[in-house]
C-alpha cells in the first residue's frame, strides 16, 4: 500500500510541474486582457469628455468611439475573427487533459506490464542476506566473505566453478589456484583449473593446462575427462602415436553408452597413423621401412607426394570424410597453411558445416588454428 501512495504522490508532483506553465500562461493572458479592457474604457470616457468640451466634432467622436469599442469587444471575449483567446484556451485545456489523464494512465499501464508490483521492497543488504537463486548476489556475498577471510580455502573452492560458469575466467583461475594452495590438491580442483585455462586459450591445451590435467590424473587415474584432455594435449603437440594410444585406451575402458564415445572416435581418426592418407593412399609396410632409412629431406618429399596423391584421389572421390580430415591435418603438419585452408574449404563444400562431418572439419580447423571464415559458404 505504501508503494502505491508513493506512486500517487510522485504522479501528482509530476503533473503539477507540467501543468504549472500552462496555468501560469492562462492567468497571465487573462490579466493582460483585463488591463487592456480597462484602458479602452478609460479612453471612451476621455473621448466623451473631449466631445462635450468641443475639442472634437461629433463625427470624429463617433468614429473614434466605434474603433475603441471594437478593440474593447475583442479583448473582452467577443466573437471577433481576430480574437485568439478561444483557440488558445482550447489548446490549453487539451494539454491539461493529456497531463492529468493520459500520462498517468500510460505510465501505470507500462509499469503493470513490465514491473513487479507484487514484490516487496528489498534493500541491497536484505538481498545479500537472502540471495535465493540470484547468482549475482551469491557471488557478491561470497566475494565479501573472502575479502574478510582470504585464507578460506573452502570459500575459494565454492566460488571457482561459479566464476567458470559465468565465464569470468581470470577470476576462476585465481580461485582454483587459491583453493589448491589453501585446501590442498584434488583431481576436481586440478581439472577445474585445467578447463579454465583451456577455455581462456580458446580450446588449446596449454602447457599449464596440461600440467594441471596430468596432476589430476595422478590423483584419479580413471577419470575419463582428465584422460581425454591429456590425450588432446598430446595430439595438439604433434605426438600422434601417443595420442592415439590414449584415445584407444579411453575407448576400450568406456561404457558402451558413454556420451563421449563419438568424440573419442573422431580423434582416433585424426591420430591414426603418420600424417599421410588413410586408405586409399595409406603407406605399405615396405614404404614405412623405406621411410625410416631416408634422410629428413627425402622423407619429407615422400610424405608430400603421398599427401598430393590423397588430394588427387579426393578430387575424384570426395565423399571421404576421413580423407578430408587427414588432408587438412597433413598440410598443416607440413607447414602449408594455405593448402590446409583450401582443403578445408573443399571439404566443407562436400560436407556442409551444419552436418556431422562438417562439424568434424570445423573442430579440426579450430584445433589447428585455421580460419574457417568463408570456408563454409
Amino acid at each position: 500500500m505504501l508503494f502505491w501512495i508513493f506512486v500517487a504522490i510522485l504522479t501528482a508532483a509530476v503533473a503539477a510541474a507540467l501543468l504549472y506553465p500552462l496555468l501560469r500562461g492562462a492567468h497571465a493572458g487573462a490579466d493582460d486582457r483585463a488591463g487592456e479592457a480597462a484602458v479602452y474604457r478609460d479612453q471612451l470616457k476621455e473621448l466623451e469628455r473631449d466631445r462635450q468640451q468641443g475639442l472634437i466634432t461629433a463625427d470624429e467622436a463617433e468614429y473614434a468611439k466605434a474603433e475603441i469599442a471594437r478593440r474593447l469587444l475583442a479583448v473582452s471575449g467577443g466573437t471577433d475573427a481576430g480574437n485568439p483567446a478561444k483557440p488558445s484556451a482550447r489548446r490549453r485545456r487539451v494539454a491539461e487533459l493529456l497531463v492529468l489523464l493520459c500520462l498517468p494512465a500510460i505510465g501505470l499501464g507500462f509499469y503493470l506490464e513490465t514491473g513487479s508490483p507484487e514484490l516487496p521492497a528489498q534493500p541491497l543488504q536484505a538481498r545479500l542476506d537472502n540471495p535465493g537463486t540470484d547468482v549475482g548476489i551469491l557471488i557478491v556475498k561470497a566475494e565479501q566473505h573472502l575479502a574478510k577471510n582470504p585464507d578460506d580455502g573452502a570459500g575459494w573452492d565454492l566460488l571457482a566453478p561459479i566464476y567458470f560458469r559465468n565465464m569470468r575466467l581470470g577470476d576462476a583461475e585465481m580461485a582454483y589456484r587459491n583453493a589448491i594452495r589453501l585446501s590442498g590438491p584434488s583431481a576436481e580442483r586440478f581439472n577445474g583449473l585445467g578447463e579454465t585455462l583451456v577455455a581462456g586459450a580458446e580450446g588449446v591445451v596449454t602447457a599449464d593446462a596440461r600440467d594441471a590435467f596430468e596432476s589430476a590424473l595422478k590423483l584419479e587415474p580413471k577419470n575419463f575427462r582428465t584422460r581425454f584432455y591429456v590425450a588432446l594435449a598430446k595430439e595438439q603437440a604433434g605426438q600422434y602415436p601417443q595420442a592415439k594410444a590414449d584415445f584407444e585406451a579411453i575407448l576400450k575402458d568406456s561404457p558402451a553408452d558413454a556420451p563421449w564415445l563419438s568424440l573419442v572416435k573422431q580423434h582416433l581418426v585424426l591420430n591414426s597413423g603418420p600424417p599421410v592418407p588413410p586408405a586409399p593412399g595409406n603407406p605399405t609396410q615396405e614404404q614405412v621401412a623405406d621411410a625410416e632409412a631416408m634422410t629428413t629431406g627425402d622423407r619429407t618429399q615422400m610424405i608430400e607426394g603421398m599427401v598430393a596423391s590423397l588430394d588427387a584421389k579426393l578430387a575424384e572421390d570426395p565423399n571421404n570424410i576421413e580423407g578430408w580430415l587427414r588432408l587438412v591435418r597433413s598440410y598443416s603438419v607440413l607447414k602449408q597453411p594455405q593448402k590446409a585452408g583450401d582443403a578445408l574449404k573443399r571439404g566443407l563444400a562436400v560436407f556442409p558445416a551444419d552436418s556431422a562431418e562438417g562439424k568434424q572439419l570445423l573442430a579440426l580447423a579450430t584445433e589447428l588454428g585455421l580460419s574457417s571464415e568463408g570456408a563454409s559458404q
